[in-house]
């Protein structure tokens, strides 16, 4: 249980609302800020204004996926006015406050080395990445059906990047019956690929085989599907980004080639917010039981 634990939200979306809902219930103090809109009631939590008086009480701090932006704006859906944090408030927090948020930019990363806080980033972590990678597969197949005019089945499909949501997704398309080809960077990977059925390529020589395709997947932050690989491409072929911001492709040719090419970071909270709401749920009650437990221990 999480009796006496102090917990702040600032802002979010409705994956916000299944990690209220679950530290309600394990009964932490739960206080929200930039949810005047909420028209779902929470018995027992109480909603203010962000002042640094409530977060002086703070054990913990939960932002929302992107924690702020470059100038500390928090993404915030449930209100109309602007949410900022800024130093003053980061100041306030006691040294054994812990801040959860999916990802951190370098405005709030800083911030938190700064005033020595704890920071969590819940995306890099294995299991929340595994696990959401369940509805960024299906997402991803969502955005297929629907902006092509074939079946998956019997389709190929080729998969950039064999990480955590690589490895989900070339599974579900294999599933349903798509020809799926992996491009990988690594030795390893491309024997696990092998062993799984898969048909593995490194990326290297990925203009090689993009000359049949009907659709690409690419998880790879980085600029890989560069103009050189579309030239090789048909016209009928669609691609789609699931890596972060600016994604790996190069969308200004893909439009000069009149491919259809959509950057779709984030799947899990737009196809799934209640499911991707749930992991993070258990993530950051698992996380607060294990600081509690060792606050208590005198760690």
């Amino acid at each position: 249980m999480l009796t006496g634990v102090q917990v702040v939200f600032l802002g979010g979306d409705a994956r916000q609302l299944e990690i209220i809902q679950k530290l309600s219930e394990l009964d932490s103090t739960v206080t929200l800020v930039g949810f005047d809109q909420l028209q779902n009631p929470f018995h027992g939590v109480q909603r203010q204004s962000l002042t640094p008086e409530l977060l002086q009480q703070a054990d913990a701090l939960v932002l929302p996926a992107v924690g702020t932006d470059d100038k500390g704006r928090i993404h915030a859906i449930f209100t109309s006015d602007e949410l900022m944090l800024t130093e003053e408030h980061m100041a306030a927090l006691s040294s054994h406050c812990v801040l959860f948020t999916g990802m951190a930019k370098p405005y709030l990363s800083k911030l938190c080395d700064k005033h020595r806080i704890t920071l969590v980033e819940l995306f890099d972590r294995d299991d929340v990445a595994i696990y959401n990678s369940i509805p960024t597969a299906e997402g991803a197949v969502m955005m297929a059906i629907q902006h092509t005019d074939i079946t998956l089945h019997g389709s190929e499909c080729l998969v950039l990047g064999m990480g955590r949501t690589g490895f989900t997704l070339a599974r579900t398309l294999f599933g349903l019956g798509a020809n799926v080809r992996i491009g990988v960077r690594r030795n390893e990977h491309f024997a696990r690929a092998t062993e799984m059925g898969f048909k593995p390529f490194y990326v290297t020589d990925l203009a090689q085989y993009v000359t049949n395709i009907d659709l690409l997947f690419n998880t790879i932050p980085t600029m890989i599907v560069t103009a050189q690989v579309i030239a090789q491409m048909p016209n009928r072929a669609v691609l789609i980004d699931l890596a972060s911001f600016p994604g790996g492709i190069d969308f200004r040719f893909a439009e000069k080639r009149g491919i259809k090419a959509m950057l779709a970071p984030g799947l899990p909270g737009i196809v799934a917010p209640k499911t991707a709401g749930r992991i993070l749920a258990q993530s950051i009650s698992q996380l607060l039981l294990e600081f509690t437990r060792n606050r208590g221990n005198g760690q």
